[in-house]
C-alpha cells in the first residue's frame, strides 16, 4: 500500500512531535505550515501550462515539476520559474515520470486532448489529485474511463472551465447565476430553448481548422514527435499538425467546437439542470468534414429528452442581428440579460429574482477540495456530461448526419458507425 507525501508528514511528523506549537507562533496570520502545503505539477508548458493564470507558486500550493516532449518549451518554464519564484523547478520529459514524483500532490494536465484521458486515468491511479483543461477528454469511451477511475481512487477532480459558478458569461454579459435563478422561478416555461451564436457574442473560432494534404517536414531537434503523437495514430510530422495549431485535427481535437464547446455548454448543463444527462439527439448542418482535418459547421441542434433544445450556430451567423439566447413558452432573454417576459421591464424581474433562493452553493475552491476531500463544483461527472455534449456534436459531424443517443448507457442508438467513435482505437502500446 502507496502512502502519499501529505499523509507521510502528518502522520509520521505528529508522532514525533511531543507537543503541539501553535500556528500563529509558527508564522502568523496566514501561515501554511509545510505539511499543509500542496503541490503541483504542470504536464504541458507550451501555452495555457505556462499562463499566468497557472504557472503560479504560493504558500497555498507550490509548483515543484514541469514536464514537456518539447525540450524548448521545458526551458522556457525552468527560466520561468527561476525568474518568478527563485527556484530551479523539477523537469521531466516522460509526463509518467512526474506523475509518480512523490513530491507532486496535484497533476495538472494542459496538453492537447488526445492525451487527456489517459494521463487523468494513470494520475489517479497512482493517488494524484487531477486539474484538467478543457475539453475533458477527446471521446465519449475516455470521459468514461476517467469517471470510474477518478471514483475508484477517491481522487479530487476539477476540470477548467469556470463560467457555472464566477465570471461573466463570454460575451453574454451574464453570470450563470441570475440565468439558473430565472429558469427555476418558472417565468420563462419549460421547455427551453438556449441559442448560442455570434450575434450573442460567442465565437467559435473557426480559424481552428486543419489543412488537408499536409506535405511531410523534418521534425525539429526540440521535439520528440512520437511521444507527442502518443496514442494518436501516426501521421507523418508536419508544423501544422502540433503545438498552437493541432485543434484542427481530430486525431488530437476538434477544432473550434471541441476547443471551446465545453466554455459555452457546460453552463448551459448547469442552468438547465442537465448536470446528470445528456441530449438524445444531435442534428448537424455542415459540409461533409475531411476523415483528417476539421472543418468549419453551419449549426448544430441538441434536443433532450423533455424537449428542450440547445442551438449552435456557426459560419454565416456572425451577423444574423439581435436574437434571444435563451427562450421559453412565456418569454425570452437576449444578451446583456435584455428580457420579454410578459409585459416585464428588467428592473422588475431583477426585483423578483432577487426574492427568490439563491442557487445551491458550489465548491469552488479547488485546494480546499483536495484538503477536505470534497467534490469540486465542476468534478469529473458533470465535467465528462459537459463532455460528452460537444463528443456527441464531433461524432455526428464526421459522419455528416443526425445521431441518436441513449444517456443511460452512453452509446449511440443502432449505430454502429458512431459507436466506433466512442471508443477509437489508439496506437500501440497505448491504451487506457
Amino acid at each position: 500500500m502507496s502512502i502519499d507525501r501529505r499523509h507521510f508528514l502528518k502522520v509520521g511528523g505528529a508522532a514525533a512531535l511531543f507537543t503541539l506549537v501553535p500556528r500563529k507562533v509558527l508564522g502568523g496570520p496566514g501561515y501554511v505550515a509545510p505539511s499543509d502545503q500542496l503541490t503541483k505539477g504542470i504536464i504541458g508548458v507550451g501555452g495555457i501550462g505556462r499562463s499566468s493564470y497557472h504557472f503560479t507558486s504560493d504558500e497555498a500550493c507550490r509548483l515543484v515539476a514541469v514536464c514537456d516532449v518539447d525540450s524548448d518549451h521545458l526551458q522556457k518554464a525552468v527560466e520561468m520559474g527561476k525568474q518568478k519564484f527563485k527556484t530551479t523547478l523539477q523537469t521531466y520529459h516522460n509526463y509518467r515520470d512526474l506523475i509518480h514524483d512523490p513530491n507532486v500532490d496535484i497533476v495538472h494536465i494542459a496538453t492537447p486532448p488526445h492525451w487527456h484521458g489517459i494521463m487523468a486515468v494513470e494520475a489517479a491511479e497512482a493517488g494524484k489529485d487531477i486539474w484538467c483543461e478543457k475539453p475533458m477528454t477527446r471521446t465519449i469511451g475516455e470521459g468514461k474511463r476517467v469517471v470510474e477511475a477518478v471514483k475508484r481512487n477517491g481522487r479530487i477532480f476539477r476540470l477548467n472551465t469556470w463560467f457555472r459558478f464566477t465570471d461573466t458569461f463570454y460575451g453574454l454579459g451574464t453570470q450563470v447565476e441570475y440565468l439558473k435563478k430565472l429558469i427555476e422561478s418558472g417565468m420563462l416555461g419549460w421547455p427551453l430553448t438556449v441559442r448560442v451564436s455570434g450575434a450573442n457574442g460567442f465565437a467559435w473560432k473557426f480559424f481552428w481548422v486543419g489543412k488537408e494534404n499536409l506535405q511531410p517536414e523534418t521534425v525539429p531537434a526540440n521535439l520528440d514527435y512520437d511521444m507527442w503523437l502518443g496514442p494518436a495514430q501516426y501521421k507523418p510530422y508536419n508544423s501544422h499538425r502540433v503545438h498552437q495549431t493541432f485543434r484542427g485535427y481530430w486525431d488530437y481535437d476538434g477544432g473550434g467546437l471541441a476547443d471551446m464547446g465545453q466554455h459555452y455548454l457546460d453552463p448551459v448543463q448547469y442552468f438547465l439542470g442537465k448536470d446528470n444527462t445528456s441530449p438524445v439527439k444531435v442534428e448537424v448542418d455542415a459540409p461533409q468534414q475531411h476523415p483528417d482535418a476539421c472543418g468549419i459547421w453551419r449549426s448544430i441542434t441538441y434536443t433532450y429528452a423533455d424537449g428542450c433544445k440547445i442551438i449552435l450556430e456557426g459560419e454565416g451567423f456572425e451577423s444574423s442581428g439581435k436574437v434571444p439566447y435563451l427562450e421559453g413558452p412565456n418569454g425570452k432573454v437576449y444578451r446583456g440579460f435584455e428580457c420579454e417576459i410578459g409585459g416585464k421591464p428588467v428592473p422588475e424581474i431583477m426585483n423578483l429574482l432577487m426574492e427568490l433562493p439563491d442557487p445551491e452553493p458550489q465548491n469552488t475552491d479547488f485546494l480546499k477540495c483536495v484538503r477536505n476531500r470534497e467534490r469540486f463544483a465542476l468534478d469529473e461527472v458533470r465535467g465528462h456530461h459537459s463532455a460528452t455534449v460537444v463528443n456527441m456534436a464531433v461524432c455526428a459531424l464526421r459522419l455528416n448526419r443526425t445521431l441518436n443517443f441513449d444517456p443511460e448507457r452512453q452509446v449511440f442508438v443502432n449505430d454502429d458507425a458512431a459507436n466506433r467513435l466512442l471508443e477509437q482505437p489508439m496506437r500501440r502500446p497505448w491504451k487506457i
